[in-house]
């Protein structure tokens, strides 16, 4: 069987998994402080997961319509954003099962060979450090292609980000900007070295 390959320019489709379900949460301001800071290449799309059920590998065989439709959002995306706070020293709970719904059934995952960004704000000073790098251990074996530099855990201070997304500290905003202008620049190269089919 042929598969037709397409070139991908930009715009890119970005996914934003947001990994805190809260409507008031902090890493929910950060994902639309970045979506405000992020150069033209990229179209943002948040990726919803919340109706997921959990997990069960006794519905591979008969896969429920909502993991269905999540994975095609997934699939649908040309790079992928994960921002998300650090529950307990590891990730949310809901984001590890959507993860988890989007590898399987086995050999149908749909995280393999996306270029992928990692964010996390926290009211702790090491902002999100250690739950980030339980998420890069599951996207590396899921073989999902991580920006791994620059790092950004960001320490969350009242007021950091209004409630419109403006990000109020001028070295934030920079820094910020900056991660999300090199997040387009790793796009663009997995893009041209691993096209999407």
């Amino acid at each position: 069987m042929k598969i037709e390959i397409i070139e991908h320019t930009p715009p890119y489709r970005l996914g934003v998994l947001i990994g805190s379900l809260s409507t008031a949460s902090i890493n929910r301001l950060l994902a639309k402080a970045l979506e405000k800071l992020a150069p033209a290449e990229f179209e943002f799309s948040e990726i919803d997961y919340s109706r997921l059920p959990l997990y069960n590998r006794d519905l591979d065989a008969d896969y429920p319509q909502v993991a269905l439709d999540f994975k095609e959002s997934v699939r649908q995306a040309d790079a992928l954003l994960f921002v998300t706070p650090e529950y307990n020293r590891s990730i949310p709970g809901p984001l590890k099962n959507a993860i988890d719904w989007g590898s399987r059934p086995w050999g149908t995952s749909v995280w393999a060979d996306k270029p992928t960004g990692v964010i996390g704000a926290s009211g702790g000073s090491i902002g999100t450090a250690v739950g980030q790098q339980t998420l890069r251990s599951t996207l590396s074996f899921l073989n999902a292609r991580q920006m791994t530099s620059p790092e950004a855990y960001i320490h969350f201070t009242p007021g950091l980000i209004d409630a419109d997304g403006e990000v109020t500290v001028e070295s934030t905003r920079e820094f910020l900007t900056m991660f999300m202008e090199r997040f387009a620049e790793y796009t663009a190269r997995v893009l041209t070295v691993i096209p999407r089919p």
